[in-house]
């Protein structure tokens, strides 16, 4: 699923093309899963922002396309008008081009609304901070991470911190040396964490996300990612850990594949 890196990448690439144009036509076959698009037909894109792992696309008369990728949506440019990528499902028009959404497993889903309108999206309108931002405190995260169970579903879960998923909360968590199923995390490791967070979201913005095996990640220009060059834990089972040499593991932890180092993370 595309994470914090995949997203911000995404709307980086995507805000130089449609960022002032105006929207004129949204062609699809799914009213259930992009809703009310035709109220984005006619006005400009003012702003292209992201929440967590959410696009916002803001747009004049004070009304906003929200986008989420889910596990397989992505962005293509079209060579042509004529081009139809592999997957598309939709296919958003401005006065300046047109850009197609991708989405292999039919999952991601568009919904146009009242600027700020999201109190029905649970996740999105619960989320915590941004960990690229400033309002991402040391304090109110450590706070937060001293009442938990278990650290990696309560990362997955966005309140105590927007954007971060499996790939990211395993990296993060490895870095940190702290132990997916750690609860009730104490001042240092919440303050390790916080820094692994951070760190770990900005070299994977910088090096455009992680495409993995199946591919299904790509940047609209149509290139991958290069995280995964960088991983240390993630899809990495069997291989040495690279602080202590010691065989990385998988298991299952709230139906999530999870990577770790029994030797640097121990519970």
């Amino acid at each position: 699923m595309p994470e914090l890196p995949e997203v911000e990448t995404t709307r980086r690439a995507l805000e130089p093309y449609l960022l002032g144009r105006t929207i004129t036509n949204i062609v699809h076959s799914d009213p259930e899963r992009y809703r009310n698009t035709l109220n984005a037909v006619g006005r400009k894109i003012m702003a292209l922002e992201r929440r967590g792992k959410y696009l916002i696309f803001r747009l004049e008369d004070d009304q906003d396309v929200i986008v989420h990728l889910k596990m397989t949506g992505g962005f293509r440019f079209p060579s042509s008008s004529e081009e139809i990528p592999r997957f598309e499902r939709l296919r958003l028009s401005t006065d300046a081009g047109e850009v197609s959404y991708v989405d292999a497993r039919r999952f991601g889903f568009w919904e146009v609304v009242p600027k700020d309108a999201w109190s029905h999206i649970g996740t999105l309108a619960a989320m915590g901070p941004e960990p690229l931002g400033e309002d991402f405190k040391l304090e109110a995260f450590t706070q937060a991470m001293a009442k938990v169970s278990k650290v990696k579903p309560a990362l997955l879960s966005q309140k105590p911190v927007a954007g971060v998923g499996n790939i990211y909360a395993d990296e993060s968590l490895w870095a940190a040396k702290i132990h997916p199923e750690a609860s009730k995390l104490s001042k240092a490791q919440s303050k390790r964490l916080h820094t692994a967070i951070s760190e770990v979201m900005t070299r994977a913005v910088k090096a455009g996300g992680s495409t993995l095996s199946d591919n299904s990640y790509q940047q609209p220009g149509g290139n991958p990612g290069y995280f995964q060059l960088e991983h240390h834990v993630y899809d990495s089972a069997g291989k040495a850990c690279p602080r202590c040499g010691t065989a990385i593991e998988k298991y299952w932890l709230g139906q999530r594949g999870t990577h770790f180092c029994p030797t640097c993370q121990k519970l």
